[in-house]
């Protein structure tokens, strides 16, 4: 797919709202995924048991660790991942993703409507 000249390069951006109704559940995953993972530990700045303790003291960061942002595009034909980055923050949304009634964009405000392209929206990063 990459060498065919009619190929695009997309970025796609999302904001996904989710409420945790059981934390521990979600740091408990996120500590068994860690543990079960392939980590040359002596490489690492930190170890395992102090990896898995900030992973127990942090929902948001223990949230973060299980989102697995390659599978949004699967099974979507002629799409192939590239890369990206996602994080978690705690608390509302932050601009340019303005809450509405309905919890997401208003499509004809920050976003291009039909299109789906955003319209150009200049907020300072903290």
């Amino acid at each position: 797919m990459t060498d065919d000249p009619s190929s695009r390069t997309v970025q796609l951006y999302c904001r996904i709202e989710v409420l945790v109704t059981d934390p521990d559940a979600v740091t408990g995953r996120a500590v068994a995924e860690l543990r079960a993972a392939d980590v040359d530990w002596s490489t690492e700045e930190d170890d395992l048991d102090s990896a898995c303790a900030e992973l127990r003291d942090s929902l948001t960061t223990s949230l973060a660790s299980l989102a697995d942002i390659g599978r949004v595009v699967d099974d979507v034909p002629g799409v192939e991942f590239r890369g990206g980055i996602c994080w978690a923050e705690s608390g509302p949304p932050r601009e340019p993703f303005p809450p509405t009634d309905r919890g997401v964009p208003d499509p004809g405000e920050a976003w291009g409507g039909a299109t789906g392209v955003p319209k150009s929206v200049t907020t300072p990063r903290k």
